[in-house]
């Protein structure tokens, strides 16, 4: 999922797990450039960024030193580079909420202090640099199912998902001075701020980079070329403008190996070697390219590597906007050579960008809503009597013990799965002549402002039990979050049939 969870490191540590890259001019402002990094995937609602971590957006001067087969993108120094740092949390002395602060350095050496979460971010006194950082609805699309060596159309499987995002606008022609050149080369990275006096071992070079989607989980950990080892954590440990030389050639194996999968997915092979090789040497060298003097549109992604192993001069300015589709991009060229278009399920993420700054759409806060049904052959009052008791849950065949504390309204239960999980619940209402309970969840869930509802009713000689829930996503996403409750209440349901 372009850089989403993409290797053992980032799943142990998601705060540090960049997500997405992004650079394209600004819609407010044309003689403005806007590049943005997404960290944290699939951030729950109280998510903040690291004070662990240096987030960094690096941009170098790039130019064309080859085309067709012999296609390359040389980088020059300097670096610039945007740097954000975070505060740890502080109480705001004006309401007693909890806020968070960071602090941006600038390629000129300015800093720039800015509170998280405010929308109209913060500017350096001459209004060169503009920054914003806080949680952003996710605008990744990835609308396919990867079975095997098939792909299926499928609904966005990032829906509702919410990222931190860092946003930094700048002034085109001072920070950039296109009349030196104006194509550029631009990654993310997150960095671990060094700690010293640690006791045991040293932190790792970096967390996590990202130059073009996909490097790692669609390209370097394609599951279909057989023998391969998953090799995302090497690659995200590297120096990013400088591939260590003794791991290149077994890299570069692997995009070959990968690349060549992905052109047979549909059949037809459409990379004859000579091609092949050029376009995985091209990703061998990941970086973003974009072109500040040409348009940056929703379908400029790619357009300067492709345009440039096809042996043309590129005419857009290449990038990535908020809304561009940049996966449905990725597979026409790698399964068909831009033979023919190839759509996921969906083209549009939860919410499309805005136009003005900071251009990403606000978090996705709706609550969602499980609700599973079942009809028994049994009256309403005998099926009661087995479930409507908040503490017994016995009759569901994944709970192994049930502990309460406390009687009535605001009694606990504390729920022991049988594969060693634990659950709180608090009970919230309960009526037995209406035959419903409702209650909330305390721990154990990846959720927030969880409401079940447990209810019984009537349905001819027997009757029907409906459990539902309204929650948030808090943790691992809107999918996985509906997956994991609506199959603890159909399981349970199901189980009643039998019962009766």
């Amino acid at each position: 999922m372009s850089d989403h969870i993409d290797g053992p490191r980032q799943i142990g540590d998601p705060s540090a797990d960049l997500t997405d890259l992004f650079a394209f001019t600004s819609p407010e402002n044309p003689a403005r450039t806007v590049l943005a990094a997404n960290v944290f995937p699939t951030c729950g609602v109280d998510a903040i960024f690291s004070n662990a971590i240096n987030h960094s957006i690096v941009v170098r001067r790039a130019r064309v030193a080859g085309v067709g087969d012999a296609t390359k993108f040389e980088t020059s120094a300097p670096e610039m580079r945007f740097s954000c740092r975070f505060d740890g949390l502080e109480r705001n002395a004006a309401d007693g909420k909890t806020i968070q602060r960071g602090t941006c350095t600038m390629p000129d050496g300015q800093t720039l202090r800015f509170l998280v979460g405010d929308e109209k971010g913060a500017s350096t006194p001459d209004e060169t640099f503009r920054v914003y950082a806080g949680m952003r609805s996710d605008p990744f699309i990835l609308a396919w199912l990867f079975e095997g060596d098939g792909m299926r159309k499928f609904q966005n499987l990032l829906f509702n998902d919410n990222v931190l995002c860092i946003v930094v606008e700048f002034d085109t022609a001072r920070v950039l001075g296109p009349e030196k050149g104006s194509l550029f080369a631009v990654i993310a990275e997150t960095l671990p701020i060094p700690r010293p006096g640690a006791f045991v071992g040293h932190p790792p070079p970096r967390m996590d980079w990202v130059g073009r989607p996909e490097q790692t989980n669609m390209r370097l950990n394609n599951g279909q070329v057989k023998g391969a080892d998953d090799v995302r954590d090497l690659w995200n440990q590297q120096t990013p403008f400088a591939i260590d030389e003794k791991l290149r050639p077994m890299f570069l194996q692997y995009l070959k190996d990968s690349l060549a999968e992905w052109d047979m997915r549909d059949g037809k092979q459409d990379w004859i070697p000579s091609a092949l090789a050029a376009n995985a040497n091209m990703f061998l060298d990941d970086f973003m390219l974009f072109d500040v003097t040409k348009p940056i549109t929703d379908t400029s992604h790619l357009e300067i590597e492709r345009s440039t192993l096809n042996g043309r001069a590129y005419q857009t300015g290449g990038g990535r906007t908020v809304d561009a589709d940049v996966i449905d991009v990725l597979l026409t060229w790698m399964v068909n050579r831009d033979r023919e278009l190839l759509q996921g399920g969906t083209t549009k993420a939860t919410k499309p960008g805005q136009k003005n700054f900071p251009y990403f759409a606000a978090p996705s806060m709706d609550l969602q809503t499980v609700a599973e049904t079942v009809d028994v052959n049994a009256t309403p009052d005998k099926v009661w009597d087995l479930i409507g008791q908040f503490g017994a849950a016995y009759w569901h065949p994944l709970i192994s013990e049930i502990r309460l504390t406390g009687t009535g309204l605001g009694q606990l239960r504390t729920i022991e799965t049988i594969d060693g999980k634990q659950i709180i619940e608090r009970l919230e209402a309960v009526d037995n002549s209406g035959r419903f309970y409702r209650y909330a969840n305390i721990a154990g869930l990846p959720v927030a402002n969880y409401t079940g509802m447990l209810s019984v009713k009537p349905n001819g000689a027997g009757s029907s039990v409906e459990w539902r829930a309204q929650f948030l996503p808090n943790g691992p996403g809107t999918l996985i979050s509906k997956t994991i409750v609506s199959t603890l209440f159909k399981t349970g349901l199901d189980s009643l049939k039998s019962r009766f």
